[in-house]
Parts: structure tokens; C-alpha cells; sequence
């Protein structure tokens, strides 16, 4: 059938459909995500406290609320070792709970970092500095990460920097002119706060005079950045390089230095991987010419920046005004137990994680899912053996990477601990620094032994999942495994929608145009015809051109007036777009995990799916991905999104995937003059 709406249910049946946010006055054929979600998003409004909502929001916020219980349940008592990871949660949280002690002590915490700022007397005094984990800000960041050339070691990786807005186009686009004119007043506003002026060792003049400075040093820093798709681009980014090499390739620039304030241990930079060498070899000149009284203002203020949300309110107030309304939309500070919440994820949230998982998630749900995985995998397998395009050889090593990928679900085998930290119950940024140079500390650790193929880079209790190539594995935590992505009472068709295409998605960063230049073993090493990768890429080059220059729905309400309060994002002419050369990784997950989740469900029902809720199997798959992709965002968070995030917007994950499919077009009739309909001839079919 092809009316879209459902009907009312069959008795003792139950689909697991979502009719909530339904729009009847829309088309499927001209609008799935306005057709299943148009209603919602005519009707709700978003909180004050947020940028963005939705379902992503909703399971977050489910999960925030149980880990609050956890954690709250752990802080309530007081008399826990505090050299345990329960004592390290309870006092944590204690600490950012105490706002009296927080506001007693004002910006006090902040004057031994700034001390260490302005006694700098030399560009390698302040690269050292700025080098350690716990510095607000530096030209470089050192990490550790496994090696692009051998994936059983581990490696430390360097990459650009130091800049205060989200991304290097802030600084050069007309459309964020007036973000940098609020950038600029933030700046001031912090020197105030911390009393920069007139310190030794700053720019001279005025907190307005000393914001000048750093916002003319940051645009010329982010004129030597890279921009987002040469910062995805796998191959440009494997840069190994010892001493020598680093020194001719920026020989002003102040190696040794930089390596004794990272905390790396003796050897780890014998060898490094510099992610952009275009960048390093801009920046050393730069910085070897530059004042460094304006360095050193710079590194002031944003330590500032770093700590002001551990601060008393005033600069709490200050770092919301700029980050939360300026640059995202957000009307409102978090309260502040959800901060709090937020600090003890990011500092120890694997200690939170064992209880969660304990709580929270079904052992019976691990097994369906490892079963789902698997239908997926052979959905792939069967996709890869039928493709037209590739030829035999690379179909070979296609499916040998297939094979060897390795599934994680819901939660670690072996729990991260954090022995060893050591947490300040009388400084509770002291405590935010420790807990950061902990985790670095954590890292470099691992150098010079063997990949830990049981480490998790999220935790249980995050709503997110991905794809590690350098592992070759796919990871769901156990708080994605909630509807509308998995329902384990719901029929087949709503998981293979949502779950299912998750699933999908995943194993097809394994084949995106990233993914797709790592092997089995997660070494990054090409397996591909010539011809191969030529007929990849056509597809590809088509899937660009169909996002390229997509505006979202709010960027263009905005550009005409009709949302006042995003109006900035669109000043001076078009309003921000879709780089569809950015997002064409997450694209090709999205075009293929729908594709193979309904292959896989179409093999499940021996393609027969049947009809619930007077809704066929194939509406079912559409209009459960359509929900999924539920969410609304203001208009300077979905332009921020566009500039630093690497996927599409809701609105074209679900539309602009789905109109590729001949199998939406055949669910839903959908015919030449609808809204939906894509010709054929300009479908893109890759996986």
C-alpha cells in the first residue's frame, strides 16, 4: 500500500511505530522527516537551556537522569576512600555541587596558572607550558593513538591548535563577522574578570586593547590551519617523522621544548606523527616573529577560558553568554547538577559505567544485538559479492575486511579503573586539572607495549556508537540499545530502521571513503584496483553533489527574516550550507547502513515482510529511520554544526538517503513531480 499514515493497530499486534510527530497535511512522496516529524516540530519547543533536541536529546537525557541516581547515590556518602573510583565520583561531584565554596574563592584558583603564564621568558618557556594537558590552550596538541602503518603499536600523534572558535572559517567568512565581534567583547570580558590588565608580562593597555591582540594573533594562527576536509583525509594525515625531519620541516619551532611539557615519557617522540605538516611548517615562523607579550596574553586568557566553568559565577555567566548563547543559540545555563553530572563522565565515567550497565541494561539485549550484528554482516557479505562495480580482486579483500571486524556491544569486558588519581577536596579546579593530566598520563602509558584490543573509547552510558578503523571494530554502547533505535518488544521492521541502519552505518564507515583505505587489520594500507577505487569515488563524487550546498530549514528561515534570533548566522548574504565533501563519510554510512538494514530485514522475512498496522514492512524500515532523525536545532547551533561536524543535518540524513533508495520509491509510489522522487539515473547505489 502506499498511504503512509497508519492505521489504528490490529489487535495483539504491535508495530513499535512513533505516530506522534505526525503531519498528515504533508506528503510522504514529497517529505518523509516532515511527514513523520512535522507535527512535532511545528509544535515543540525547545528548551531554554539547549541548542538542539530530539531523540538523540531524549535517550541522553534518559540516561543523564540514571546516572544522576547513580552518582548521587555515591556523593551522598562522605566517608568513601577517596582513592577508589567511588570516592573519586562522590567527591567530584561534591566539590562542583558545593557552589557556596565555589564562589567563596572566586577567581583565587586561577592565579598560580596565570603566574606560571606571565613568568614565561621565552617562546620555549611557553611551549613547555602550553604543551602539558591541564594548559588552557596551545599551537600544538600531542596525543596517543595506534599507528596508521602498524595498528598492533601505539603512537603519538600532533595536531593543530590553539584557536578560540570553533573552527579556522570563523575567522575568515563574512557570515561569522558578528561572531567574532562577539568573540572579541568575550575576551575582554574574561580579562576583566581575571584582571589581565596591567599584569607583567601581557599586551599593555585595556582589557579591550589586550582582546585585540589575541583576536588579530587567532586570525592569523587560523590562517595557517588546515580546514575540515583536509583534517579527514587519512592518507595527508599519516606524517611520521623523527627529530630530524620535524626540525627541517619547521626548524624555528621548539621541539624539545614542546616535548618536555607534554608528559610524554623518554622516547615517545623519537618518533611522531605530525597530522599537518602544511600547518607546522606556517605556524613555527609565526610564532618565532610573534610579541610575546601577546602570546603570553593569549595562554592567559584562554586558561581563563578553560577554567571559567569551574569558577564562581561570574565567569560561569561569562563562558555561557559567549559559548552557550553566542556560538549555539542556547537561552539558558544547564542547572547545575547536569554540569556536574557532565564533569563526572568526562573525568571518570567508566567508574560510573560498571553500575549503569549493572542497572540499566538487559543481559538478554547483548544476544539480540550480537544477533542483529551478524544479520547485518551477512547482509554486507551477500552486498559485496552482488556489487556490479568492483572487480573480482578488490571484492576479495572487501570481503576479508568483512570478516575480520570485531563487534562491541553495550559495554567493555575489562573495566578502566583510575588508580592513581589523586583528586584537591579543597580546589575543585585543582581536581578538574588532575583528572585531565591523569587521562594524558593514562595514554602515554601504553607506548611501547601492544594494543589494547578490549579498550573502549566511550562509555556505556553514551548515546552514540562508532566505527575505530585502526581496530577495525564497531562499538554500541549500552545506552543506544533504548527506542526508538532499539525496542526489543517492537517488531523487526522499527529495529532494522533504527538500530539496524545504526548497525549498517557503522560497518560502512569500514568501506567509507576513509574507512575504505584501512585493511582488515586496521593498518592503513590500500587494498584497491585502480579501477576500483575509480568507480568509487564516481559514486562518491555523486553522493557530494547531491548534499553540496544544502541549506537546513532554520539557516534558511533565517536568511529570510523568519527566526529574529538566528538572524547573525545569515548576515551578510547565503546563510551557511552543507559541504558535501566534509560529510561524505558519514553520507556513505548513512546511504549504506539503510540500504543493507533492509536488505538484511527483506532476508530475515524471506522477502515477505508482512503488513502491521496497515503499514508494510518496507514504511515501516522509512518511517522508523525517520524518527530517528527526530530533532530541531536554533539557527547558530545548526550553523556551527555545519562548520565542525562531519555529518549532515537531520533533515537531509533522513530525506536525502532515503531518496536514493529504489526501495523507497517502490514502498511509497512515489512518482516524477513528487517531492521525494530522484530519478534513477541519479540514484546513488554504493554498498
Amino acid at each position: 500500500m502506499t498511504d503512509a499514515t497508519p492505521s489504528a493497530p490490529t489487535p495483539g499486534t504491535r508495530s513499535g511505530l512513533d505516530r506522534s510527530g505526525v503531519a498528515p497535511g504533508i506528503r510522504v512522496q514529497d517529505d518523509l522527516f516532515g511527514h513523520v516529524n512535522g507535527a512535532w516540530l511545528d509544535s515543540y519547543e525547545i528548551p531554554a537551556d539547549r541548542a538542539s533536541d530530539g531523540e538523540f536529546r531524549r535517550l541522553r537525557d534518559l540516561s543523564e537522569q540514571r546516572v544522576r541516581e547513580i552518582v548521587e547515590e555515591i556523593a551522598a556518602d562522605d566517608q568513601l576512600d577517596p582513592d577508589t573510583d567511588r570516592g573519586r565520583v562522590g567527591l567530584l561531584y561534591r566539590q562542583f555541587m558545593d557552589e557556596d565554596a565555589v564562589e567563596s574563592v572566586g577567581g583565587a584558583p586561577l592565579e598560580p596558572l596565570l603566574a606560571q603564564v606571565t613568568a614565561t621568558a621565552s617562546l620555549e618557556d611557553l611551549v613547555t607550558l602550553l604543551a602539558a594537558p591541564t594548559s588552557g590552550t596551545s599551537p600544538l596538541v600531542a596525543y596517543v593513538w595506534t599507528d596508521d602503518d602498524d595498528s598492533s603499536r601505539y603512537q603519538v600523534k600532533v595536531h593543530q591548535a590553539g584557536l578560540g572558535l570553533p573552527d579556522e572559517s570563523y575567522y575568515r567568512e563574512e557570515a561569522y563577522a558578528p561572531i567574532r565581534e562577539a568573540y572579541e567583547a568575550h575576551l575582554a570580558r574574561l580579562a576583566e574578570l581575571a584582571d589581565l590588565p596591567g599584569r607583567d608580562g601581557l599586551v599593555p593597555g585595556d582589557a579591550a586593547a589586550q582582546a585585540r591582540a589575541v583576536m588579530d594573533f587567532e586570525t592569523r594562527l587560523a590562517a595557517c590551519h588546515v580546514d575540515v576536509v583536509r583534517l579527514r583525509d587519512s592518507e595527508k594525515s599519516n606524517n611520521p617523522m623523527d627529530a630530524g625531519r620535524r626540525e627541517a620541516l619547521a626548524p624555528t619551532f621548539p621541539w624539545d621544548a614542546f616535548e618536555a611539557g607534554s608528559g610524554a615519557p623518554e622516547g615517545a617522540f623519537d618518533v611522531v606523527c605530525v597530522s599537518q605538516p602544511e600547518y607546522v611548517e606556517a605556524v613555527a615562523p609565526l610564532l618565532a616573529a610573534e610579541d610575546l607579550a601577546v602570546l603570553r596574553t593569549w595562554a592567559a586568557l584562554h586558561t581563563v577560558s578553560a577554567a571559567a566553568p569551574y569558577l564562581s559565577s561570574a565567569f560561569v555567566e561569562a563562558d555561557f553568554d559567549f559559548s552557550g548563547r553566542v556560538l549555539s543559540g542556547a537561552e539558558q545555563l544547564r542547572e547545575r547538577w547536569k554540569r556536574g553530572i557532565s564533569l563526572v563522565e568526562g573525568a571518570v565515567g567508566f567508574a560510573v559505567g560498571q553500575e549503569y550497565v549493572a542497572r540499566h541494561f538487559p543481559p538478554e539485549h547483548k544476544q539480540t544485538m550480537q544477533d542483529l550484528v551478524a544479520e547485518l554482516l551477512e547482509a554486507y557479505r551477500s552486498s559485496i559479492r552482488e556489487l556490479p562495480w568492483m572487480t573480482p580482486a578488490t571484492r576479495e579483500k572487501a570481503l576479508a575486511k568483512l570478516e575480520l571486524f570485531t563487534p562491541k556491544i553495550a559495554y567493555p569486558d575489562t573495566w578502566r579503573t583510575y588508580e592513581g588519581l589523586t583528586l584537591d577536596p579543597q580546589d575543585l579546579l585543582a581536581s578538574v586539572l588532575a583528572a585531565r593530566e591523569h587521562d594524558a598520563a593514562h595514554d602515554f602509558a601504553k607506548l611501547g607495549g601492544p594494543v589494547d584490543p578490549d579498550e573502549w573509547h566511550m562509555t556505556p552510558q553514551t548515546v552514540n556508537a562508532y566505527y575505530n578503523p585502526g581496530a577495525n571494530e564497531i562499538v554500541f554502547p549500552a545506552a543506544i540499545l533504548e527506542p526508538p533505535f532499539f525496542d526489543a518488544n517492537a517488531e523487526a521492521a522499527v529495529n532494522f530502521g533504527g538500530i539496524g541502519a545504526v548497525i549498517g552505518h557503522e560497518i560502512g564507515h569500514g568501506f567509507d571513503d576513509q574507512g575504505s583505505k584501512y585493511d582488515g587489520h586496521g593498518n592503513l594500507r590500500s587494498w584497491w584496483t585502480d579501477e576500483d577505487r575509480d568507480a568509487f569515488e564516481t559514486r562518491t563524487t555523486a553522493l557530494i553533489g547531491q548534499f553540496d550546498r544544502l541549506t537546513p530549514r532554520v539557516l534558511q528561515d533565517a536568511a529570510a527574516g523568519e527566526d529574529a534570533a538566528g538572524a547573525d548566522v545569515a548576515e551578510g548574504g547565503e546563510p551557511p550550507h552543507v559541504n558535501g565533501s566534509f560529510t561524505i563519510g558519514e553520507n556513505i554510512g548513512d546511504l549504506g547502513g539503510l540500504t543493507i538494514a533492509i536488505k538484511a530485514y527483506l532476508a530475515q522475512t524471506g522477502g515477505q515482510p508482512p503488513e502491521l498496522d496497515g503499514v508494510s514492512g518496507l514504511q515501516r524500515i522509512f518511517w522508523s529511520w525517520a524518527t530517528v532523525w527526530r530533532s530541531k536545532s536554533r539557527a547558530q547551533e545548526a550553523a556551527r554544526l555545519l562548520a565542525i561536524d562531519p555529518h549532515s543535518p537531520a533533515e537531509f540524513r533522513c530525506n536525502a538517503i532515503a531518496s536514493n533508495l529504489d526501495a523507497f520509491h517502490e514502498a511509497f509510489d512515489v512518482r516524477e513531480g513528487d517531492g521525494m522522487y530522484r530519478a534513477p539515473q541519479e540514484r546513488v547505489s554504493i554498498w
